[in-house]
C-alpha cells in the first residue's frame, strides 16, 4: 500500500495529461471520421509529392501527342480514318511491343475507313478505348466495334476526388451485368508488355483481391485508406504513384516521358527505333479538346496533364513496380493510424505539460511539428501515406489544451494560495510559496504536513477591562492599531500570521515551505524570538501615542515554543483556513497565558527549553522553573527573555 500511495499522487499531479491526451486524440478521431479534414489531407499530400526529388523518365513509355499545331496540320477533328491509319501504319514499322490509342473510334471518320479498319485487325497489340461508365447526363462511349470484337479494348474512366484532382487510378472495372472485370487502357498495355517479359498476374489473397505482378503486390484502395474517408471505392483502385518530375509544370514544353508530335510521324520524321519495344501511347495535348487532369503537380490549367499522360504515368506505375520494385503507395491499417494520432496527442499533452513557459512551449512544439513532417515526408518517399494532418492537430490540441489547462489550474491555485494566506505572509514567503505550490497543493486544498517550526502566541494585558471601559467603535479602532502594527512586525520577520483571536495573535516561522535542517530551525527560532522583542518595542511606542491621545495604555504576554506542529487547509470549501496545530502550538499557547500575574513589567516573553536550545545565547535569558503547564500532564522547562 505504500508504494501506491506516491504512484496516486503522480497520477494526480499529472491528470491534465492523461485526460486530456485521449480526449483530443478521440475527438481528432472523429472529426477525421466525419470527413472534415479531407480536402487538408490531400493538400499535405499533395505538397509531399511535389517536395520530392526528381527521378529520370521511364524510356519505355513514348507519347505519340496530338496538339493543336498537329490539328491544324490535318485541318480536321477527329482525324480521319485515314491519317489515323497512316499513323499507326509509321508506328508498326519499328515494332513496339504495344500501342494504346487514346482516341474514341466509335464511328467512322472517312475517308480511308477500310485502311484503318484493315490496321485494327492485323494490330494484335493494339489497344482502342472506351468509357465505361455512364457520365452525369447518362452517355457512355463505346470502343472501335473492330477492336471490342477482337478483345483489345481498354476503358479510360477516371476517379476524381471531391477537389477535382486525380489522386488515384482505376485498373479494372466490374459492371453489374458482366460476369469479368473490364481492364483499363494502362493496365492492358502494362500487362501486355510485362508478358514478354515472362510476368503475369498471380492471385495472392481472394478476400482482399491481392495479386502480385513481378516485384509488384497489388491490394485495392479502401474507401477509407490514406486521407480518404467513404470514398467511391468502386473497381479495382490504385493510389496514384506520380513519377518525381524533374521540374515544375508550368506548361507543355515540361514533358516526363519522351514525346514526339502526330506531325513528325505522320511525315515519317521519326529517330530510329524510337518505338522499337517500346510503349507508345497515342493521345491528345491540345487544350482545345478539354482532356486534362489536375493533379497533386498542378498549380494552374496550365500545369495540368492531359489523358494520355495520366495513362503513361499508370503505366509506368505499374511496370516499374513490377520490373524494379518502385514502390506502389501503400496505407495503414485504421488501427496503426488511430495509435500514431495518440501518440502525438500525448507528446503535445507531455510538451504543453513539461514547458509551460510561452517560449519553451512554441520552441518544443516547433522540434515536434518539424520532426513530424520530415517522417511523413520520409514515409512518402518510401511510397507510404501516413496521417500528417490529424497528427499534428492532434499535437496542437493537446498542447492547447494542457497550457490552458495549466493556466487555470494556475489561476485556481493562486486564489486558493492568496484566500488561505491573504496577506499574512511577505512577498518572499508568498513566492516561496507559490514556487513549490505542486508539493503542498492537493485537491484544492494545502495538505496537512509534519514539519518543524516555532510557534509565537501574543496577548494584551488587561483587555477585558480595557473593553468594558470603551465604547464599541474606539474599542475597535485602537485594536485594529495595534493589530496592524504587530502584524507587520511578523511579516517583517519572515513569520506568517496564523490567526487573530480577539485581543491574541498566532505567529508561526518555519511554515508552510518547511526546511529540517538544524541550522534553518535555529533561524526560525531566533527570528520569533526578534519579532517578539520587537513587538514589545512597538508597543512601547504605541503606549507613548495613546497616552498622548488620551486612550487607554496596556502590556502584553508573548509565549514561544518549537517543535513538531503539523500546517495545512482546515474547514471546508465554503471556508478554509491555513492554521498550524500541534504541541507546540498548545506549549507556547499556555506559555503565553501561564500566571498571568507574574512579572509585573509591561511586557512579559517565556520560551520553551526547545526554542532556548535553539537561541545558543543570542538572548539574555533567565531559568523561570521546571513548570506544569494548564491541560499538560509533564513539566516544561520554561525560560524567560529579558
Amino acid at each position: 500500500m505504500w508504494m501506491l500511495k506516491p504512484l496516486r499522487q503522480r497520477l494526480w499531479q499529472w491528470r491534465g495529461l492523461w485526460l486530456t491526451a485521449p480526449v483530443v486524440a478521440g475527438l481528432v478521431i472523429g472529426v477525421r471520421a466525419l470527413g472534415l479534414l479531407q480536402l487538408l489531407e490531400w493538400a499535405a499530400w499533395d505538397q509531399f509529392i511535389r517536395w520530392r526529388p526528381p527521378e529520370p523518365i521511364d524510356q519505355r513509355i513514348v507519347l505519340v501527342e496530338i496538339g493543336e499545331s498537329d490539328i491544324n496540320q490535318v485541318k480536321q477533328w477527329p482525324i480521319s480514318d485515314g491519317d489515323l491509319a497512316r499513323l499507326l501504319n509509321n508506328i508498326k514499322q519499328q515494332q513496339p511491343r504495344t500501342i494504346g490509342l487514346d482516341i474514341y473510334r466509335d464511328i467512322q471518320v472517312p475517308p480511308g475507313s477500310e485502311q484503318l479498319t484493315e490496321v485494327f485487325q492485323s494490330t494484335p497489340n493494339l489497344i482502342g478505348i472506351e468509357k465505361v461508365v455512364p457520365d452525369a447526363e447518362g452517355a457512355s462511349i463505346p470502343a472501335p466495334p473492330v477492336l471490342k470484337e477482337l478483345g483489345q479494348v481498354g476503358a479510360v474512366d477516371a476517379q476524381l476526388d471531391t477537389d477535382g484532382k486525380l489522386r488515384r487510378v482505376l485498373l479494372s472495372l466490374q459492371l453489374e451485368d458482366s460476369e469479368f472485370p473490364i481492364y483499363t487502357l494502362a493496365a492492358q498495355l502494362a500487362l501486355i508488355y510485362l508478358q514478354a517479359e515472362g510476368i503475369e498476374l498471380e492471385a495472392i489473397d481472394e478476400d482482399t483481391s491481392t495479386v502480385r505482378l513481378g516485384q509488384a503486390v497489388f491490394t485495392p484502395l479502401g474507401p477509407n485508406d490514406g486521407g480518404y474517408v467513404n470514398s467511391d471505392a468502386g473497381g479495382y483502385q490504385l493510389l496514384m504513384n506520380f513519377r518525381r518530375r524533374a521540374c515544375q509544370p508550368q506548361g507543355p514544353t515540361c514533358k516526363i516521358f519522351q514525346t514526339i508530335s502526330m506531325t513528325e510521324v505522320l511525315n515519317n520524321q521519326i529517330p530510329p527505333d524510337l518505338f522499337r519495344d517500346r510503349i507508345v501511347l497515342i493521345g491528345s495535348t491540345a487544350a482545345s479538346l478539354k482532356d486534362l487532369f489536375f493533379t497533386p503537380y498542378s498549380t494552374t490549367l496550365l500545369s495540368a496533364s492531359s489523358g494520355v499522360e495520366i495513362h503513361a504515368e499508370t503505366v509506368s506505375m505499374i511496370v516499374s513496380g513490377a520490373l524494379e520494385g518502385r514502390p506502389l503507395i501503400r496505407v495503414w491499417p485504421e488501427a496503426l493510424e488511430w495509435l500514431w494520432i495518440g501518440l502525438w496527442s500525448i507528446l503535445g499533452a507531455t510538451l504543453g505539460w513539461q514547458w509551460r513557459a510561452k517560449r519553451w512551449a512554441i520552441a518544443g512544439f516547433t522540434i515536434l511539428g518539424g520532426g513530424l513532417t520530415i517522417a511523413a515526408y520520409l514515409a512518402v518517399l518510401a511510397g507510404w501515406w501516413i496521417p500528417f494532418v490529424p497528427p499534428i492537430l492532434a499535437l496542437i490540441g493537446s498542447t492547447v489544451a494542457v497550457v490552458s489547462y495549466e493556466a487555470t489550474m494556475e489561476r485556481r491555485d493562486r486564489e486558493i494560495v492568496m484566500t488561505l494566506f491573504g496577506k499574512n505572509v511577505t512577498p518572499k514567503i508568498a513566492e516561496a510559496i507559490w514556487q513549490d505550490r505542486d508539493q503542498i497543493l492537493s485537491h484544492g486544498r494545502l495538505q496537512g504536513k509534519q514539519m518543524t517550526a516555532t510557534v509565537l502566541f501574543s496577548d494584551l494585558k488587561g483587555f477585558t477591562q480595557i473593553a468594558e471601559q470603551m465604547e464599541a467603535e474606539p474599542l475597535m479602532s485602537w485594536l485594529n492599531d495595534y493589530m496592524d502594527a504587530m502584524a507587520q512586525i511578523v511579516l517583517d520577520h519572515d513569520g506568517i500570521v496564523d490567526k487573530f483571536i480577539g485581543d491574541a495573535i498566532m505567529a508561526v516561522f518555519g511554515v508552510p515551505i518547511p526546511d529540517e535542517s538544524p541550522e534553518a530551525i535555529a533561524q526560525e527560532a531566533i527570528a520569533a524570538v526578534t519579532c517578539a522583542r520587537a513587538m514589545v518595542e512597538q508597543l512601547a511606542i504605541l503606549n507613548l501615542r495613546w497616552k498622548a491621545q488620551g486612550l487607554p495604555t496596556t502590556g502584553m504576554r508573548v509565549g514561544i515554543a518549537t517543535g513538531a506542529v503539523v500546517a495545512g487547509s482546515l474547514g471546508n470549501h465554503q471556508r478554509l483556513n491555513y492554521t498550524t496545530i500541534g504541541d507546540s502550538v498548545n506549549v507556547a499557547s499556555r506559555l503565553e497565558s501561564y500566571d498571568k500575574d507574574m512579572n509585573e513589567a509591561c511586557c512579559r516573553i517565556l520560551i520553551s527549553e526547545v526554542t532556548y536550545e535553539y537561541l545558543e545565547n543570542k538572548f539574555p535569558c533567565e531559568f523561570i522553573g521546571c513548570l506544569h503547564l494548564r491541560g499538560r500532564q509533564q513539566p516544561v522547562n520554561v525560560y524567560q527573555i529579558l
